[in-house]
């Protein structure tokens, strides 16, 4: 009898457990790279995990740039490779991967309208993400282009925040002479062939009033006030406040740079702050400050946003499971989870000022106004293309080997073609 009642009771255990594994459902997540921050990501999936036993999250990375992720989620999906489920993209992708039929559109799985679930994120993601009333992805955590600049070095020698960049450029010059020391960079910007180099054309672009497209997406290209922004460029060069070899420099040479002590001004993104802050190596921790960015003489402050997204693939075999996990992780506790163990910039403007958030990332009520601000590259179904041409010939205009007027006619040359 006992034996009987064992080998019973095997039996349904055995049973239990197979249906447990066999009602299981394993996602795959492309998580970026990692200024991405995967490891936080890590804990957000594995607490998703704990409130749902059923789901098994397996987390993949790689690409150390938005453009190398780019290319390595091109080749899976245009494969129809249903091994990830989910995948995080750069704010200017959703248009381009929805185009493509890679991006499952999430309106069945979520119980509200597109127009409803924009307003509670910052303006720029929600019209990154709903594209002719679909809804493309989900904000992951927002970021921004800073300028960083030496607060000791500026109290030091009474010089005030720039509004312009002619101000910057008189700042600089005072700074450099009376600091006497001649590594001592003006200011910092990307102008390698990266997708940097995007931003670096349209900040003093967007820094005399111009727009780059209209809502529709179409180029409405202001070509004297590309000119003048390109050589804006061109001009701090001469006067010794950017360095001459400025076509080769990408993001994480301004970030070492500016953390060795060897740079005033300097343009980066929002993860450059813990950098400063928190490397053992930094010489500028506790001098370090953040304003907008300047103007144009006569236009406004604009800065280039950045940002992450969570997208379900059309390939995935489990896209409702798939749908829920990326509710949770564009949640408003997910968001500010990343905020304070992260300092990831969130995409509700309300965790901003949450005193959480605040205690541990005071710079984020100064940002806030910043990110509010900002400005998305051009959201093209060909954004390979437009990112192509614009970050390319930008380099090639500051490596002066095309002048500022040819580089802005073979902008509107090739995408004229590109955004109509």
């Amino acid at each position: 009898m006992k034996r009987r009642i064992l080998l019973a009771a095997t039996a349904l255990l055995t049973a239990a457990l197979g249906t447990q594994a066999w009602a299981q459902t394993s996602l795959r997540v492309f998580s970026g790279g990692q200024n991405q921050r995967p490891d936080l990501m890590r804990k957000l999936f594995d607490q998703y995990q704990a409130a749902n036993p059923g789901v098994k999250i397996d987390i993949e990375t790689g690409g150390a740039t938005s453009e190398l992720q780019r290319q390595y989620l091109s080749t899976v999906l245009n494969a129809k490779d249903s091994a990830i489920d989910v995948f995080m993209i750069d704010i200017v992708n959703p248009a381009q991967y929805l185009a493509a039929g890679w991006i499952e559109p999430l309106n069945a799985y979520y119980n509200i309208s597109p127009t409803d679930v924009k307003k509670p994120y910052l303006p720029v993601y929600g019209q990154a993400n709903v594209i002719d009333g679909k809804i493309a992805a989900m904000p992951a955590f927002a970021d921004a282009m800073f300028m960083y600049y030496r607060k000791d070095l500026l109290d030091k020698h009474k010089v005030a925040e720039p509004k312009t960049w002619d101000e910057l450029a008189a700042a600089a010059r005072k700074i450099q002479q009376a600091e006497g020391n001649p590594n001592l960079q003006g200011l910092s910007i990307q102008g390698a062939p990266i997708e940097g180099a995007v931003c670096t054309f349209l900040l003093p672009y967007w820094g005399q009033g111009k727009d780059f497209n209209d809502a529709a997406g179409k180029m409405t290209l202001d070509k004297p006030a590309a000119v003048r922004g390109l050589q804006t460029w061109l001009n701090l060069v001469d006067q010794g406040v950017v360095k001459k070899n400025v076509a080769e420099v990408r993001t994480p040479d301004t970030v070492n740079e500016f953390k060795a002590g060897q740079v005033i001004f300097a343009i980066n993104w929002g993860f450059a702050w813990d950098r400063f802050k928190d490397d053992k190596d930094s010489q500028v921790q506790g001098k370090v400050g953040v304003m907008p960015l300047p103007a144009m003489a006569g236009g406004r402050s604009a800065t280039c946003v950045g940002g992450w997204q969570w997208a379900v693939s059309n390939f995935s075999k489990n896209k409702a499971e798939a749908a829920k996990l990326v509710r949770f992780m564009s949640s408003p506790a997910a968001s500010k989870f990343l905020a304070v163990e992260g300092s990831l910039m969130p995409t509700y403007p309300g965790v901003y000022t949450d005193a959480d958030v605040i205690k541990a990332v005071p710079w984020f009520k100064d940002a806030a106004a910043v990110v509010m601000a900002g400005r998305s590259r051009p959201m093209s179904e060909r954004y390979g293309e437009v990112s192509d041409t614009i970050r390319t010939t930008t380099s090639a205009v500051l490596a002066r080997t095309k002048t500022p007027q040819e580089g802005v006619d073979e902008i509107e040359n090739r995408l004229r073609r590109v955004m109509r």
